[in-house]
């Protein structure tokens, strides 16, 4: 497959970069230009951009009992828009400085669902709003005992209250396409899973089988 892009980082120039504010969060004002596609430089443009850092988000399957580990909590910024707060999601947490990814996912499934996981897997990675912030999100899959999985979990110093699912292959995939699932990673997840189950499993057989 050839490259689409003719343009990469090179051709964009930072003139000037502010912080804005430095907490939990980040807010940095960029003033850059970028080469035009017709020719020559765009004129300084200036915007505000969400630091958030990284993430991982995982999938969790449990290949015998065909369910999904999900998890529900409160999101405060569907708030204005969804017509509940508390969203259907998959085990997802930032990824700290000197994190391997890998173990991030193993280290939220504990924390988010109280299991362990195996057979884990990198199915893709995507920006989640690059308009607006620098976040880029790691989709994972994992192989779990879903027997296992229940009750309330979270870090009461994150303030979490996080209520865990057994949910069935085909109540999930109807969940999808009703739209009870509105969270991004979540959404995504479930649709590359979708198209690559079967990959998925042969794979995980042949590691047993190793």
């Amino acid at each position: 497959m050839s490259k689409i892009q003719q343009f990469s980082a090179q051709d964009v120039e930072i003139i000037k970069k502010d912080s804005l504010y430095n907490g939990f969060f980040k807010m940095v004002k960029y003033a850059f230009r970028y080469r035009l596609f017709q020719g020559g430089w765009s004129e300084v443009i200036e915007r505000e951009i969400f630091e958030r850092g990284h993430a991982v988000a995982v999938l969790l399957y449990d290949p015998a009992l065909a369910e999904f580990v999900l998890i529900e909590q409160i999101r405060i910024g569907a708030l204005a828009t969804s017509n509940s707060p508390w969203l259907v999601e998959i085990v997802a947490g930032i990824i700290d400085p000197g994190e391997a990814p890998a173990e991030v996912c193993k280290r939220e499934a504990l924390e988010e669902a109280g299991v362990e996981i195996s057979h884990l897997r990198k199915a893709l990675s995507y920006l989640a709003s690059p308009g607006g912030t620098t976040e880029r999100l790691h989709i994972y899959v994992a192989k779990v005992d879903a027997r296992k999985a229940q009750g309330v979990h979270g870090l009461d110093y994150e303030s979490e209250d996080i209520l865990v699912h057994r949910v069935a292959e085909q109540q999930a995939m109807v969940w999808l396409e009703n739209g009870v699932v509105e969270n991004a990673a979540t959404l995504i997840a479930l649709q590359w899973f979708a198209l690559n189950k079967q990959q998925v499993l042969q794979e995980w057989e042949q590691q047993d089988n190793e």
